[in-house]
């Protein structure tokens, strides 16, 4: 029995999170925030970045990357950045479709946070960008939890992508995933 409530208290722990969700433009003051998750080697494992190891580092990357970045995103947990996400524009021939990526903090990791997020972007990343035919994320094979965050977000598997990318210093198996902007109902 007690087992039990512990694990109802923790499910309705993790949908009260996911409740107080929200997305907003990263800042400089996040600073702090930023770091809990961006020098974690357990969060950074699958990230194309090593963890930062100053928050010199961390400023200069929000400064000079994120507040530039045409569509990147803070994910919160009552607006206290725990994660982030972002959609990459393509252009020319491939201005079609968009590149989505996200990390969160460990802490955070296997309450259906980032898969709200998800829907959260594809809710609005279509209307917001009309060209957007196609949103797309690359994934490591062996990332199997965020594998699992695309298909409950409604995004379909197409394929693995053999020695598709050089990830500290090993090239990797990449499983590519897509929702198409016909997919998506509003």
């Amino acid at each position: 029995m007690e087992v039990t409530s512990v694990v109802q208290l923790d499910q309705t722990k993790a949908k009260d999170e996911c409740l107080n969700l929200s997305l907003r433009p990263l800042q400089v003051s996040d600073v702090d925030d930023f770091m809990v998750w961006a020098s974690d080697e357990k969060v950074t494992r699958f990230c194309t970045w090593e963890p930062y190891t100053n928050k010199e580092d961390g400023l200069n990357y929000i400064k000079n990357k994120v507040v530039p970045h045409p569509w990147f995103r803070a994910i919160c947990v009552d607006d206290r950045p725990v994660g982030a996400i972002s959609v990459s524009a393509n252009s020319g021939n491939d201005k079609c479709r968009g590149e989505l990526g996200y990390v969160l903090a460990s802490k955070y990791w296997g309450k259906g946070i980032v898969t709200r997020a998800v829907k959260m972007v594809v809710d609005t990343i279509f209307v917001e960008w009309p060209h957007l035919e196609r949103l797309e994320a690359l994934v490591d094979v062996e990332n199997v939890g965020s594998q699992r965050v695309l298909e409950k977000a409604g995004f379909q598997r197409e394929g693995v992508l053999r020695k598709y990318f050089i990830l500290k210093g090993r090239s990797r198996d990449m499983v590519m995933f897509s929702l198409l902007s016909t997919d998506y109902q509003s």
